[in-house]
């Protein structure tokens, strides 16, 4: 919900005229993970090396005072659909809560829509099976590590950050080298054949770095010789990100279609990890409600559309406006029922427009849990006012390290943005209760990979894989292992399944009841979830449980793999939540394979 955001046609005429004399401008969107606004050399960090990122933001319209959600998954749903957060079922990384809705149409599936090549490449984290991967949102060429990071349990196993396997188009491909340089290869092999085919393409290139683990290839680590491991770590994934940059850029230049390419870099929340050395004289990091979770950098670059000057665009935005930008400048039109939170901000980034722009009211906020709780870890934003957590007001402008809470000297300002925000969860709450199910028994999936990563339940599930060698087990008060979490799915047809519990991973190749050696370490500084011991579980006995009802039990055979059932399920909902029996209780099965027969 927006207040009052209309924009005279007049203003955007510049960008209307460039679509026409340019035919169809060409996307580069880069999206970096975990780095936050202070972390570029040319918002003010004095010790961070980004000199191509720099040298884009000194040719670029800058969006000085745009938001974010403070995590990552609600970020990408946002910025792909120009939809709120919480209205596209996105409001946690895990939990079965990091999967975009199926009615959400993206922006993806809007370029392919209009004769685009479309490519995604590196971090989805929006669903790891039918329907939310990227190939079925529309994307034609995707190549993307599982989850939410390289090392997550819905990754292939055994991933790190150096020489990992990766999915392209749905299968399983080795690679060699650092994953930020596989990705922006591969996306830069997008790019190059694109051009020589003269074809338009949008390319989203989302990094995992600087995300933790911080592993970095050892010569970015040195340029950083006087900070700590860490810093000197993530920063290096910084810097070799810009890198990155630079070489996506030249390429465009040499293969002629920079003038009218849309290069776009911007970051998914505030930092995880720099706030310390420097955030910008901003308030927190990741996760927070404060400014310094989820203000973030954003430079749009466009030669055939006048923008190759630094321009500062001061007014409030948001990432739900970046979708019907990036249609408005290239002529893409929109779904006829898709209806945007967002607006486009194509007359701000136009540096010889000036616009007079509305008051608008925006929200961040970051739920973290299975459902929705109002007023949680929540941002306002009116202008140069925050409202955080309801109760705290701060003017940015003269306070930006939100250290003072005007609220008791302004309650108008105070009830004006409350009252904003009751409209807006009011109208997004019916939605809350659309639980995302993974599908079974879809002709386009008949295989379906589930991992621990989406249970859904009150607790963590294990949703990364030094958990899932820990052998993470949630105890509840009484101290016998119950299993609580379950995966929603909606079988599509009815008919004869096949639904294999493991322990580890089919590509492991390891027994249930195997205990697995540590993994080796790559460079960095931290080590990676696979130098954690994988324990050995000593299950018993695989249970089939469907809708809270144990359906059928089988003994675990010594060096078996996995158990598998056999069951027929009717077309609907249902909660699947197979378990292994140990000495300690039950142990939900980390990884189910469902297989539809007949």
């Amino acid at each position: 919900m927006i207040l009052n955001l209309r924009v005279p046609l007049v203003a955007v005429g510049l960008f209307v005229s460039a679509t026409v004399l340019a035919g169809r401008p060409n996307v580069v969107f880069v999206i970096s993970d975990d780095q936050g606004y202070g972390d570029l050399g040319c918002t003010g960090n004095p010790i961070i090396k980004t000199p191509n990122i720099d040298r884009l933001a000194s040719q670029s319209s800058g969006l000085s005072d745009y938001h974010v959600a403070p995590t990552c998954s609600p970020t990408r749903c946002s910025l792909l659909t120009g939809h709120w957060t919480n209205r596209t079922g996105v409001w946690h990384t895990i939990m079965g809560r990091s999967m975009l809705r199926e009615n959400e149409v993206t922006v993806g599936q809007m370029f392919t829509d209009a004769g685009y090549e479309t490519g995604m490449f590196g971090k989805w984290h929006l669903g790891d099976n039918y329907p939310y991967r990227p190939e079925d949102r529309g994307f034609t060429e995707v190549y993307r590590h599982g989850g939410g990071g390289i090392g997550q349990t819905p990754d292939l196993w055994d991933n790190a950050y150096f020489d990992g396997s990766y999915f392209h188009n749905g299968e399983i491909v080795a690679a060699k080298g650092f994953c930020t340089d596989v990705f922006f290869d591969q996306a830069n092999e997008f790019i190059r054949n694109c051009a020589k085919a003269d074809k338009p393409f949008f390319a989203y290139i989302s990094t995992n770095a600087p995300h933790k683990p911080l592993h970095c290839p050892p010569e970015y680590m040195d340029m950083y010789p006087d900070q700590s491991d860490n810093i000197a770590a993530f920063y290096g994934m910084i810097t070799n990100v810009d890198d990155n940059v630079g070489k996506t850029r030249k390429l465009i230049e040499e293969l002629g279609v920079a003038d009218d390419t849309i290069f776009v870099f911007t970051t998914d929340n505030g930092t995880a990890s720099g706030a310390k050395v420097y955030n910008a004289g901003m308030k927190a990091g990741k996760g927070s409600p404060y400014e310094g979770g989820h203000r973030v950098p954003f430079f749009l670059h466009w030669p055939a559309g006048g923008i190759t000057k630094q321009h500062d665009v001061p007014q409030l935005t948001h990432a739900v406006d970046i979708v019907p930008t990036l249609l408005e400048m290239t002529g893409v039109k929109k779904p006829e029922q898709v209806k945007f939170d967002g607006v486009s901000i194509a007359a701000l980034l136009d540096p010889t427009q000036d616009v007079d722009w509305p008051l608008r009211l925006v929200i961040s906020d970051s739920q973290r849990v299975r459902d929705p709780i109002k007023w949680r870890s929540s941002a306002v934003m009116m202008q140069k006012y925050r409202l955080v957590n309801r109760k705290e007001l701060y003017d940015v402008a003269a306070d930006p390290g939100q250290k003072r809470n005007i609220a008791s000297d302004h309650p108008e300002i105070v009830a004006k943005m409350r009252q904003f925000y009751e409209q807006w969860w009011a109208e997004l709450k019916p939605t809350f209760s659309q639980t995302t199910e993974i599908y079974l028994g879809h002709p386009d999936h008949p295989v379906v990979r589930l991992t621990a990563h989406d249970w859904i339940q009150n607790v963590y599930p294990p949703w990364h894989q030094g958990s899932i060698r820990a052998a993470d087990r949630k105890r509840p008060d009484s101290g016998r292992l119950v299993h609580e979490g379950h995966w929603a799915v909606k079988v599509i047809r009815d008919g004869k399944y096949q639904v294999s519990l493991r322990r580890w991973p089919a590509e492991s190749g390891a027994a249930i009841n195997a205990a697995l050696p540590a993994g080796d370490d790559v460079p960095g500084a931290t080590t990676p979830f696979r130098a954690t011991p994988g324990q050995a579980i000593t299950a018993t006995q695989a249970v089939l449980r469907i809708d809270a009802e144990d359906l059928q039990r089988k003994p675990v055979a010594q060096d078996a793999a996995e158990v598998s059932f056999v069951t027929n399920l009717k077309k609907g909902s249902h909660q699947l939540a197979p378990v292994f029996e140990i000495s300690e209780g039950e142990l939900g099965a980390y990884y189910v394979v469902v297989t539809f027969l007949e």
